[in-house]
């Protein structure tokens, strides 16, 4: 049996001096080889094409995939990032319906992955208070087996790959910088909006016209230089303005 133990010690301490995003996922797809599979994604749970400003996301998917993941705007309802968002341990693709409800679509997508090439896999959640949720996804070929005596150490490693992304992101790609601030009244609409609730239902819950909850979700999206309330919530997300909780935990 390999020495996983010491596999995993090489591995943190690689990723403690790496400085860019370039050198991490190097770091990552050898260690993601070391450990039996063949591919990993590293990834915020967001649609890449909608978000303005970066975000966490290195990867070694085949190409054709990552493009069609894109193109559909999955990274919201692939059924493995929904899964992630209901446990806090790494969990094998095909726990996944113990996890979720899953629909015809998403046994034909995780059908298409196979297609692509990602027959199997192990996903490590990051679900972080205050920051969009994310994930360290481990996936292997149609002709090589799952490595289960791995999966322990695949914890480990997406783990703590997640965290070194997480260190070069918000300190180097993302400086903090000037935040844009809401009022409480705006994160108020944003949350109930978040929630599923029109203008004027908003305004019926918090006691104002649907007029003032319009202007206030409006100068929200204004301070954060978006159009898109889409755009706004991911961007509260990220920065900690408002929480998961905040928009399931009612």
């Amino acid at each position: 049996m390999r020495d996983m133990r010491a596999e995993i010690e090489w591995f943190v301490d690689a990723i403690a001096l790496v400085r860019d995003a370039g050198t991490l996922a190097m770091v990552l797809g050898e260690m993601t080889g070391r450990l039996g599979f063949g591919h990993f994604a590293l990834t915020h749970h967001a649609n890449i094409l909608d978000v303005p400003r970066p975000m966490i996301r290195i990867h070694n998917y085949p190409a054709g995939w990552v493009d069609f993941f894109d193109r559909r705007r999955l990274g919201f309802s692939d059924p493995v990032h929904r899964a992630s968002h209901k446990t806090s341990a790494g969990f094998r693709w095909n726990r996944i319906p113990d996890l979720i409800q899953m629909t015809p679509g998403d046994h034909r997508l995780l059908e298409l992955a196979q297609d692509h090439g990602l027959a199997d896999g192990f996903t490590v959640p990051a679900n972080i208070v205050g920051e969009a949720t994310g994930s360290c996804s481990f996936a292997s070929g149609p002709d090589h087996c799952l490595p289960s005596d791995a999966l322990l150490w695949a914890q480990f490693a997406g783990t703590a790959a997640f965290e070194a992304a997480r260190r070069i992101w918000l300190v180097d790609v993302a400086p903090p910088g000037p935040r844009p601030q809401l009022t409480d009244r705006q994160r108020d609409c944003l949350i109930w909006a978040a929630r599923g609730k029109t203008a004027w239902e908003i305004g019926r819950i918090l006691g104002i016209s649907e007029e003032t909850a319009v202007r206030h979700l409006k100068q929200a999206r204004e301070r954060y230089g978006v159009d898109k309330q889409t755009s706004l919530l991911i961007l509260a997300l990220f920065d900690g303005i408002i929480s998961f909780s905040d928009i399931f935990g009612h």
